[in-house]
């Protein structure tokens, strides 16, 4: 497909960095505390339900293209000495928590949690039922390889009552697998998804992301075509965030040359009618789903959520990570653990959490939060609900970003309604350039660099 001149001057004019708005404010609004002890005060008194989140971070070989906090590795010891300090972290942050709260999530990402053996993750299957009870209907979900699965891994987590379960495949094409330090053959995502699907997982996300070097429309339409015929319950479907001053090794892919925005949003176009075509719903930028899955219920429901694992159906919940870089998220901040393993080992001998950094939230900060949530979920604002809801004048309130919003009026990515507005299927491409009218924060400065948004 090719783009119109307009399409390409939409681009031009919106494709600008921002943040993804896994949280507000942004993780790059975090900053080192003196006192821990404010950031967990929230934490003590809640009887909030808990999402548990572990980073395993362990992989390998390195994707350059990767732009997670990873550690390369063969030496599967590293594996048990780094349970053995996930077990100090939990039975310290136990210690924070009311006796009856529950679990009804629990997650585990990445690196690569494959890396494990079946014997380590039992091991850790272990050390988190010894300190949380969870819910009967606790949502279990894991990050795999498809590379380094075998079926021993997947009984696995399948012990653990692990039932959904997203892969990494990124793009089928050899030559951007070879430009991406990746070599995937597509045999092996068949033979995962069906070794998930034999032991009982009831929903498999998809991973591909779009904007890698040697990506073009008609290589990406024949990666859709081979995915598609594995029938998964969701994709995930990332725009490649190139920051090589965070990321050193995505350096690397600039020899090979990266799309242009102009290419970039052609794929997305393909994406989208591809995947709405063989009746995927889209939920909203990087998410589709079948029309009876759950997310796609919540969102019809306005009771989708998005936070540092994208989009979920669970409100209400205190996030808890455990292990290198992981954050949580309480009603009151952010905090988020150090990242690199010396200093982590350090702060668990000494008997502290590990804690790096934080973020206590003010009362605007929680309403900015919601209102950029609402939006990026619901692809719609009603300030009428939100003025109720808040207990503000949200049109005084937030003049300057409905001003703000003016333009992309004019330019058909949201239409005015009675009562706020509704995101266009234009907009959609460029819901966080609309998110980003609703952020105090957004000033520019040297210190916040962003991936682009287109």
């Amino acid at each position: 497909m090719k783009l119109t001149e307009t399409d390409l001057a939409l681009i031009e004019k919106y494709s600008r960095p921002g943040p993804r708005y896994t949280s507000y404010p942004p993780a790059n609004h975090f900053r080192e505390m003196a006192d821990s002890s404010k950031l967990l005060m929230s934490t003590q008194e809640s009887t909030d339900p808990l999402s548990l989140y572990f980073h395993l971070p362990f992989c390998e070989t390195l994707c350059w293209f990767c732009g997670c906090h990873t550690i390369t590795t063969l030496d599967r010891d590293r594996a048990t000495d780094y349970l053995d300090l996930l077990e100090k972290e939990v039975t310290l942050f136990a210690d924070q928590l009311k006796p009856e709260r529950q679990a009804v999530q629990l997650h585990f990402g990445g690196g690569t949690p494959n890396f494990f053996s079946p014997g380590q993750l039992d091991r850790l299957t272990g050390i988190i039922e010894r300190y949380f009870q969870f819910s009967n209907d606790a949502e279990k979900s894991v990050e795999l390889d498809p590379r380094r699965l075998s079926p021993e891994h997947v009984a696995a987590f399948s012990r653990m009552g692990i039932s959904r379960a997203s892969f990494g495949v990124q793009d089928c094409d050899p030559a951007v697998q070879e430009a991406i330090h990746r070599i995937q053959p597509h045999e092996q995502n068949i033979v995962a998804m069906n070794l998930l699907r034999e032991h009982g997982f009831k929903s498999v996300n998809i991973d591909l992301i779009y904007g890698l070097p040697r990506q073009s429309p008609e290589s990406f339409a024949k990666t859709l075509d081979a995915v598609l015929e594995l029938a998964p319950d969701r994709f995930a479907i990332f725009n490649y965030a190139h920051v090589p001053w965070m990321k050193p090794a995505q350096k690397i892919l600039e020899r090979y040359g990266l799309p242009s925005p102009q290419i970039k949003m052609e794929l997305l176009q393909l994406c989208i009618e591809k995947l709405t075509s063989a009746s995927y719903i889209y939920i909203g930028m990087d998410h589709f789903a079948l029309p009876r899955d759950e997310l796609v219920v919540a969102q019809e429901s306005k009771t989708l959520q998005r936070n540092f694992q994208g989009y979920s159906t669970r409100a209400g919940v205190e996030i808890c990570g455990f292990g290198i870089s992981s954050i949580s998220q309480s009603a009151g901040g952010y905090r988020q653990n150090i990242k690199d393993l010396p200093s982590y080992r350090k702060a668990l001998d000494l008997a502290r959490l590990p804690i790096a950094k934080g973020y206590l939230l003010t009362d605007e900060d929680k309403l900015r939060a919601d209102v950029i949530m609402r939006l990026m979920c619901d692809l719609a604002l009603d300030f009428d609900a939100l003025s109720r809801k808040w207990e503000i004048d949200f049109r005084e309130h937030f003049v300057d970003a409905i001003t703000q919003l003016e333009e992309p009026a004019i330019d058909g990515l949201i239409h005015w309604t009675n009562c706020g507005f509704e995101v266009t299927s234009l907009g959609r491409l460029f819901i966080r350039n609309l998110a980003m009218c609703f952020d105090a924060y957004l000033e520019p400065s040297p210190t916040q660099r962003y991936s682009r948004t287109v």
